[in-house]
Parts: C-alpha cells; structure tokens; sequence
C-alpha cells in the first residue's frame, strides 16, 4: 500500500518482483514521474493508475497482462508506454487507449495482436511505435496518418502487404528506423526489401502498388 506521505517520490522501479496486483493506491504518488513494474507477474492494474497527473514513463513489460483498465488511455501527460512481453490483443485496447495525446513511444511487441485498431492514428504525436512479434495479418491504413512517426517495428509477424498511406510517411529518411524483415511478404515487397527498406517505401507510393 502506498501512502499519501510520499510526495517528493518522483521515480518508482519495482521490477524483478512476483507482484501479481497493483494496488489502487499507486495514485497517491502523485508527483511520480517514472514507474518501473517491469519482470513481475501483473494481471490486473488499476484503473486510478491512469489518474497520475505527472506520470511520464510507465514499463509495464514481461508481465501477464491481457486486459487494461477502463479509461487506462486517461493519462494526462504520459509520454513512454511499454506492454512488451504480456499477453494482449486488439480486444484489450479500448478506444480511449488512443487519447493520449501527449504519447511520443508506444511499445506492444511479443503480444498476441492479429490486427492494430483504426484508433492509433490519433496518437498524433507517436514517434517510436513497436508491434514486433505478434501475430499481425494487416495494419490499419490510418497508422498513414502518424506523421511524426521515426521508428516503425513490425517485424516478425505475418504480414504480406502494406497499407499504400504508409507512403505518407517519411520512413524512407536516413534519420528513420524501419524493421519488417521475417514476413511473408508478397514478392515484389520481399524483392524491395532486399535492396533495402527505402525502396519498399518508394514502392508503395508507385502507381503500381495499387495494383498488386
């Protein structure tokens, strides 16, 4: 349980532990600004968690959760999300999970995602985004609309095809990361992909793209 008596508490790591249950008073930490539950065994968090007024980085990774909270995209300024290694979906995010406008990474990588809600393109400030190792068949033509996207991982999964208004983006910069290297791509993808992810990108803004 933690106490009210806490208020100078800016940064909390607890990871490595077997802790199963978040209590709702984690929001009495109001001032904390960094929360580490990484390495646990977490099934259930709280829905005050996202009542954190000055929360910035929450790791949530190598856990077992496959729900949120309601309201868990309430967060006022949170900026660092990480639910890498738990056992979520696209039926664990809420529509609201999208609202956090103040969301720079967004780490969802070793779920058990098949599809990406259509929500995610009003994280309009996502820079970093992560869904390696699911089990993603599609992504949603409005991650097109993530313009300041820098880092892309979609490795590892079983996608074959692109959305075309991911030629919107400017992944093809030297400044940008993209990894989607271990897909079953169709060929001319895969033959693009060879030469270098550049290449993909100026391949699905050709004309045609839309053909195939």
């Amino acid at each position: 349980i933690f106490p009210v008596s806490l208020p100078n508490l800016t940064r909390l790591t607890l990871s490595h532990n077997k802790i199963r249950v978040v209590p709702a008073s984690i929001a009495n930490l109001y001032n904390l600004e960094i929360l580490t539950l990484c390495n646990n065994q977490i099934v259930e968090l709280p829905s005050s968690i996202s009542t954190m007024p000055k929360l910035k980085i929450l790791n949530l990774a190598i856990n077992r959760l496959s729900s949120l909270p309601r309201g868990f995209g309430a967060f006022p300024v949170l900026e660092v999300l990480d639910l890498t290694y738990n056992n979520l979906n696209e039926q664990s995010l809420s529509n609201n999970f999208f609202i956090m406008d103040t969301l720079r990474a967004l780490y969802l990588g070793d779920n058990e995602f098949e599809k990406l809600p259509p929500a995610i393109g009003q994280l309009k400030n996502l820079q970093i985004l992560s869904v390696r190792e699911n089990e993603l068949v599609e992504l949603p033509k409005e991650l097109g609309q993530l313009t300041r996207l820098r880092e892309l991982h979609i490795q590892g999964n079983r996608l074959t095809l692109l959305p075309p208004e991911l030629g919107n983006l400017d992944l093809a910069s030297h400044r940008c990361v993209v990894r989607m290297d271990d897909n079953p791509w169709v060929a001319p993808i895969a033959d693009q992909l060879q030469i270098g992810v550049s290449h993909v990108v100026e391949y699905i803004r050709s004309d045609t793209y839309k053909y195939v």
